[in-house]
Parts: C-alpha cells; sequence; structure tokens
C-alpha cells in the first residue's frame, strides 16, 4: 500500500465522520475491511477516504444505506452508466421535494394555529391551539 496512510482516527477525521460511523459502515459492507499493522490496528489509504468521504456525502443528500449500496455497486462493478446514478439522484431529488412539500403543509398548520391564538394570556382551557391539536388534523 503506497502513499498515506491513516489511522481510523485520522480517516475519521479527514472524511467528516466519527470512529464509530466508520466501524459501522465496515460492519453493514459499505467500506472494506482494510488491511492491518502485526499489531491489528487497522490502516487506511486515501482511496478509503474517498469512500467515505462519498458515503458521508450520500448520506448528506439523504440516500439511504441500500441506495448508498447501490451507488457504490455502480463504482465497483463494471458495465455501468452514469445514467443509473442520474436515476438515482432524480428519485432521490423527488423524494426530497416530497418532504418539503409535507414540511410546508406543516408550517402552514402550524402558523394557521398560531394566528387563531390571539391572546397569550388565555387560560390553558380556552386555547385555540390546544383545542385544535385535541380536535383537528394538523398537515
Amino acid at each position: 500500500m503506497n502513499g498515506k496512510k491513516y489511522s481510523i482516527g485520522q480517516l475519521a477525521k479527514e472524511s467528516g465522520c466519527k470512529v464509530e460511523t466508520v466501524h459501522y459502515y465496515e460492519k453493514i459492507g459499505l467500506m472494506p475491511e482494510p488491511p492491518r499493522t502485526e499489531g491489528g490496528h487497522r490502516v487506511y489509504a486515501l482511496p478509503h477516504v474517498k469512500r467515505l468521504t462519498f458515503i458521508r456525502r450520500s448520506r448528506e443528500l439523504g440516500f439511504k444505506i441500500e441506495q448508498i449500496k447501490d451507488l457504490l455497486k455502480f463504482i465497483d462493478e463494471p458495465n455501468h452508466y452514469c445514467g443509473e446514478v442520474r436515476a438515482m439522484a432524480m428519485q432521490q431529488a423527488s423524494a426530497v421535494q416530497e418532504k418539503i412539500n409535507d414540511l410546508q403543509r406543516l408550517h402552514s398548520a402550524l402558523n394557521d394555529m398560531v394566528i387563531q391564538c390571539k391572546d397569550s394570556n388565555n387560560s390553558i382551557d380556552n386555547c385555540p391551539i390546544v383545542d385544535s391539536l385535541f380536535t383537528k388534523k394538523v398537515a
């Protein structure tokens, strides 16, 4: 293994993850088992940093673990094309938009509830927000 070598702590820091996350990703097969020193310490290299960064960025974009496994298969196995990744990105963008729409509905519902509460000095028995939580479907 040529080039810079990383301990698990250095790998985690370099990629913006926690050591526990690295262990978890190794356990579930997202990260390959690294070579070990004679003393049993893991030794990582730049490809590990790149892969872990890829996984972290994919998680930040909301991809689920199974989707990331599929994305990594596209990279690791021959005969895959950018269009396959594009399709997954389009699907993820659609899922994110659905979440945004849901959050906008929740925001609107909460604002409507706040608008109904004109007098902050009402007793809890006369609180329109509490009443609406008992009687109305939110979003």
